[in-house]
């Protein structure tokens, strides 16, 4: 047998190895990542909404199409009552995909909270969105109007004052906030949703 062919050989059982291991090590790590995954989404449902007792998800395969930005909605329940809904909204900001949970208290027809799960947006600029001083501008806002975005002060109950210099990652959220209160006028229009 040749060098070259020896050579092969061993490199092809080494390959082979690493693609067992790195297999084995998937298949072995796969599940208790989708578990750890579920609650963290579970806690950001319990900040967003926290008068909710459990989740239960809503089928959105009958608004296919015409909500493309959330991507998981949630009746927020204590005991048999409805309290709220919860929003998982991914919405397209300066740096890429900006992932937030919105939930929307429908007792009050108000938003609760808003929060960010992940972005990529500019250190020290855009991801100051994140931030609770941006973001707790969202709560109390009214669910039945959309919202805008402002340079300056927000002077009315349906704006959202920009952050200075990540205009782009501000409009972001908000779009991302706007996409949930408009499937969530829709959810209540229908009368209600159930999971």
């Amino acid at each position: 047998m040749s060098e070259g062919v020896k050579l092969s050989i061993k490199l092809f059982i080494i390959t082979a190895v690493a693609a067992l291991a790195l297999g084995i090590t998937y298949a072995v790590t796969e599940e208790p990542i989708r578990i750890q995954n579920e609650l963290a989404s579970l806690e950001t449902r319990k900040a967003v909404l926290p008068g909710a007792e459990e989740f239960v998800q809503i089928d959105l395969s009958e608004y296919k199409g015409q909500y493309p930005n959330v991507v998981e909605a949630y009746q927020g329940k204590s005991g048999s009552d409805t309290v709220g809904y919860v929003f998982k909204v991914i919405s397209k900001g300066y740096g890429g995909d900006v992932e937030l949970f919105v939930g929307i208290n429908s007792k009050e027809d108000r938003i609760e909270n808003v929060s960010i799960v992940s972005h990529n947006e500019t250190p020290g600029l855009g991801a100051k969105a994140a931030g609770s001083d941006f973001l707790s501008q969202y709560s109390g806002k009214p669910a039945g109007s959309p919202l805008a975005v402002v340079r300056g002060s927000a002077t009315k109950d349906t704006e959202v004052q920009a952050i200075t210099g990540a205009t782009i990652s501000s409009k972001a959220v908000t779009e991302g906030v706007n996409s949930a209160l408009e499937l969530y006028g829709r959810l209540l229009k229908d009368g209600g949703a159930e999971g």
